[in-house]
C-alpha cells in the first residue's frame, strides 16, 4: 500500500497509534480506529490492506532505524579486522539504546510491548537470534584473521545476549520516561560492559 502524507493518512496514523498504544495490536479494532479519526472503515482501508499492515506502517520506521544502526555497528567492528587485523572496541548496544531507542521510547514501546498477535510479536527474541548469528560470525572472522577470540557455544552466547537485551529493553516494555530510562541505562552499562570487554580481552 502507498505510504502517503495526506491529511487523512496523518489522521489515521495518529488514531491507530492511540488505539494500539492503549489496547495493543491484538485487542485493537479497525472500527475503533475509524471512530477515533471520524472516518468510515472503508476510508481506513484506502490507506492499508488490514490491521497488520496499519501496525506495520507505524512500527517499520523504528525497526528500520534499529537495522540501520546494527549494520553500521557491525561495519565499525569488521573494518579494523579487515584492514589491520585488530579487534578494536567500538560501541555497544548501550549506545544503540542511548542514541536510537530511548529518545523514541513510545515508538519502541509500540514495537516491543504492544505487538502481540502481529508478526512483530517475537521481535526481541528475533533480534537476539540475529545478534547471536552476527556475533558468532564476527568471532569466526577474528580467528581467521589470527586474532584471539573467546570460545563459547551458540547456546552460551544466546543466554548472554538474552539477558543483555532483555535488560536493555525492560525500560521500553514499561515505557519509562526518558530521564528514568537513561538513569537505568547507566546502571546497566556499569554492570554489563565490563563483562563483555573482559570476555573480548579489551
Amino acid at each position: 500500500m502507498p505510504r502517503d502524507k495526506s491529511v487523512n493518512h496523518v489522521k489515521i496514523m495518529a488514531a491507530a497509534r492511540e488505539e494500539f498504544l492503549k489496547k495493543g495490536f491484538e485487542k485493537a479494532s479497525m472500527r475503533s480506529i475509524a471512530d477515533r479519526c471520524e472516518m468510515t472503515a472503508a476510508g481506513i482501508y484506502r490507506h492499508c490492506t488490514d490491521k497488520e499492515d496499519l501496525f506495520c506502517q507505524l512500527v517499520s520506521p523504528a525497526e528500520n532505524n534499529l537495522m540501520e544502526w546494527g549494520r553500521a555497528h557491525m561495519h565499525r567492528y569488521e573494518e579494523p579486522v579487515k584492514k589491520s587485523r585488530k579487534m578494536i572496541w567500538q560501541d555497544s548496544f548501550i549506545d544503540m539504546m542511548r542514541e536510537v531507542v530511548y529518545p523514541n521510547m513510545e515508538d519502541y514501546h509500540l514495537l516491543i510491548a504492544k505487538s502481540k498477535g502481529s508478526r512483530y510479536e517475537n521481535y526481541l527474541h528475533d533480534m537476539t537470534e540475529m545478534a547471536q548469528d552476527k556475533f558468532l560470525s564476527y568471532l569466526d572472522g577474528l580467528r581467521k584473521a589470527g586474532i584471539s577470540a573467546p570460545e563459547m557455544t551458540k547456546q552460551q552466547l544466546h543466554i548472554l545476549l538474552t539477558a543483555y537485551l532483555t535488560a536493555l529493553f525492560e525500560p521500553v516494555v514499561h515505557n519509562y520516561p526518558y530521564r528514568e530510562a537513561c538513569e537505568a541505562l547507566s546502571t546497566l552499562e556499569k554492570f554489563f560492559l565490563p563483562g563483555w570487554k573482559k570476555m573480548m580481552g579489551v
